[in-house]
């Protein structure tokens, strides 16, 4: 075997693989930005404790820091979400649609709402 064909062969097992750590779970509310030219309100697509996936009319460039917050759906009510994040994944939803999906490494955020996050996915039956 050539040294090309055991190189492919080495790494075949890590193809496709999920690189998500932790569950997530879909999700459908309102969420609030903060960019560098103001807030804006985004729809969330699915939550993890490291972070949350939305649709947005407008490109954030991938790397973008920003501000998120969200109110989290538990027992007797909601619990405000806040976070900062980069932004690691931009997609525009299709071509003739100005619309985005975007997904966010929250990197700073209190234990207490990623354990709060983390109860919902569960609750959702995460992914």
């Amino acid at each position: 075997m050539s040294s090309d064909e055991s190189a492919s062969t080495d790494t075949a097992p890590f193809e496709g693989r999920e690189r998500r750590r932790h569950p997530r779970a879909p999700a459908d509310w309102p969420l609030q930005l903060a960019l560098d030219d103001g807030p804006h309100t985004a729809r969330v697509r699915d939550v993890s404790r490291a972070g949350v996936c939305f649709f947005l009319d407008r490109e954030i460039p991938v790397m973008t820091l920003l501000g998120v917050e969200l109110d989290l759906p538990v027992e007797g009510g909601t619990r405000t979400i806040r976070g900062n994040g980069a932004v690691v994944r931009c997609e525009r939803i299709a071509e003739l649609v100005d619309h985005y999906e975007v997904a966010v490494f929250l990197h700073d955020m209190l234990e207490d709402d990623r354990d709060a996050i983390d109860a919902f996915v569960n609750d959702a039956g995460g992914e």
